[in-house]
């Protein structure tokens, strides 16, 4: 959707984004720096060479810099420079260690090509810091709903629009490592949010911005920014077409689409627990499971006769999946998703009621969103709240719960119809929001309008 802002005001800025190495957030940031590169302005996106050969797969035509990244420093091995490329508890927190020592590079690289403003990955504090040195204006970037932000900031959180039921305390190492993230992000001239207004709720923004004193622009949806994209992010490990031509087979909102993203790896016990759930619900599905890397046995973790019993039923992909195309397939009828954000929105623009199974970060905020405000989708009962996607679990969701969400979404009894009704409403509206005179269109413009008054400004008392 290249263009899709038509912006008539002279001199384009010139603008720098820095992803975090997490697909969660480089997807989203960089389809976003995507839409002001396609109204003209000058983006430059600054990472380090492993992701930058990844982003350039998918948006080859944006500017790459490139930062050395400090793998041997911490324990690393070359070219492990990104969360998806690691299952451990240690590894993960090499991965953040070393994007702790990116200051340096990057600072230097914005002395010499300084921008109007850098935007940047709110898990990059000390761009703050850079940013404040240099006399360059600063918008935050998180790859969360603004909801969950409000559910997140204790400020915020005291005075939520509406009593929220939470099913899991989040742990306390979490909320320790986001309070200060999200202090220095207050300090931004805003945040830049990957959704719609419509989505959000005028209510929780108003909330937002009162208690953290500055401006949320809702620029999204990210992924209807550049179109369907078979390879978002990533390689898929089962041909598109192969996948498309499965699914043309199926019967119109027949099929369950299960998947958890690249950073939630489920125990053995756990996965048998799933497939028992979905054979028993009797629906048709597309399962998307990590690689197990460096393990033999794959699929040890199956029922018994499992693949023969479901020959034609079901597909399973191990690695990364063409979920866009598979999401916006007729044959679609529910996703049963951890409720990443991208994930969720990715449901929620192509019409798709949610089975939600959170595991960790703010992935059970964005639940209470889906099942309890705007009531798209179902919840499977998950109530372990985990720091990280992978490790043991103290308690498994058995069969039975997942069977039952599952029927209970797809076997077209009102409760059903109506939840499938309200998601295909919100499906218009993340559309219409990117339209001209949409939500996310005007807050665009406006946007753009506010950082080249900033930029002008400075000029002035240069």
């Amino acid at each position: 959707m290249g263009g899709i802002y038509l912006e008539e005001q002279e001199r384009p800025l010139k603008l720098h984004f820095i992803p975090y190495p997490a697909p969660g957030h480089m997807i989203p940031l960089c389809d976003i720096a995507t839409l002001f590169a396609s109204n003209g302005h000058h983006v430059t996106i600054i990472t380090t060479p492993s992701n930058a050969q990844t982003l350039r797969k998918s948006i080859p035509s944006l500017r790459l810099r490139t930062v050395p990244f400090p793998s041997r420093q911490v324990g690393l091995p070359n070219g492990v420079e990104n969360l998806s490329a690691v299952s451990d508890i240690v590894n993960t927190a090499r991965v953040h260690q070393a994007t702790m020592l990116l200051r340096g590079p990057i600072e230097q690289l914005m002395e010499q090509e300084p921008p109007d403003c850098v935007i940047a990955d709110f898990l990059f504090p000390w761009v703050h810091e850079v940013a404040k040195k240099l006399n360059i204006p600063r918008l935050a970037f998180n790859g969360f709903s603004l909801f969950a932000v409000c559910a997140m900031d204790k400020k915020a959180r005291c005075n939520l629009p509406e009593a929220i039921t939470w099913n899991a305390t989040p742990p306390k190492i979490l909320t320790k490592f986001m309070e200060p993230l999200l202090e220095t992000e207050r300090k931004s001239e805003g945040i830049i949010v990957n959704n719609f207004a419509e989505l959000d709720g005028k209510e929780y923004i108003e909330q937002y911005e009162k208690s953290a004193g500055h401006k949320a622009w809702h620029v999204g949806p990210a992924s209807l920014i550049c179109g369907r994209r078979g390879e978002r992010g990533g390689k898929s490990v089962m041909d598109a077409e192969e996948c498309l031509s499965w699914l043309n087979s199926k019967r119109v909102k027949s099929v369950v689409y299960i998947c958890f993203g690249s950073l939630c790896h489920f125990p053995d016990k756990q996965l048998y627990e799933m497939a028992r759930g979905i054979e028993a619900s009797g629906y048709d599905f597309i399962w998307v499971v990590p690689e197990k890397r460096g393990k033999e046995e794959e699929n040890k973790w199956l029922p018994m006769g499992f693949e023969e019993r479901n020959e034609g039923k079901g597909i399973i992909i191990k690695g990364w999946a063409p979920q866009l195309l598979i999401l916006g397939h007729h044959a679609i009828g529910a996703f049963l998703t951890h409720c990443g954000w991208n994930s969720t929105l990715e449901a929620v623009c192509a019409g798709v009621p949610m089975v939600t199974w959170p595991v960790h970060d703010e992935q059970f905020y964005n639940e209470k969103l889906v099942t309890q405000v705007r009531r798209i989708g179902l919840e499977v009962g998950a109530r372990e709240w985990g720091v990280v996607g992978f490790g043991e679990r103290k308690h498994l969701v058995p069969a039975d719960c997942i069977a039952n969400a599952i029927t209970r979404l797809m076997d077209g009894r009102d409760e059903a119809l109506a939840i499938r009704r309200r998601a295909m409403d919100y499906a218009q509206k993340a559309a219409q929001a990117l339209a001209p005179g949409g939500s996310s269109h005007t807050n665009f413009t406006a946007l753009v309008r506010h950082l080249k008054r900033l930029r002008d400004s400075a000029s002035l008392h240069q």
